[in-house]
């Protein structure tokens, strides 16, 4: 399913409308380049699951927990992650199969390590010139 944003505050409302419709065990898949609004997503996505405290992204620290919403929230940023040994380093297995949802930015660097049944979202940013304008398809789970 393809969604368009004219606007970080439209992207931040397609995430908590596809939170609401989570449930445990799941694992979305981020993708898009730098600054393409992977975060501001995420915050989008902690909001709809009715999560308040403030979410940063885990640049340093790989793995950020939110507990306080309908569902734990784990927000992976695998960026820096430099080999597959080091993600199985952060006992990922017990978030990636555990009762909350996990989302994962940078995904395709650990693919080898994600579970069969993935929600894949791509961000796109427009290439006409547009700063604000996003481009959201969501793979998968019958495209929420």
């Amino acid at each position: 399913m393809d969604h368009k944003s004219h606007s970080p505050n439209q992207t931040y409302e397609i995430a908590a409308r596809l939170a609401s419709c989570s449930i445990a065990g799941d694992v979305i898949c981020l993708n898009g380049d730098l600054a393409s609004g992977k975060t501001e997503f995420v915050k989008g996505f902690a909001r709809g699951l009715g999560i308040n405290e403030i979410v940063t992204s885990p640049t340093f620290t790989i793995v950020n927990e939110y507990k306080s919403g309908r569902l734990p929230l784990y927000h992976f940023d695998v960026y820096r992650i430099s080999s597959i040994e080091q993600m199985q380093d952060t006992g990922y297995e017990e978030y990636f199969y555990g009762n909350g949802v996990c989302v994962i930015e940078w995904a395709e660097l650990i693919s080898p390590l994600l579970p069969e049944d993935i929600i894949t979202i791509n961000i796109e940013k427009d290439s006409t010139g547009d700063d604000n304008f996003r481009r959201i398809q969501i793979k998968d789970r019958d495209n929420i």
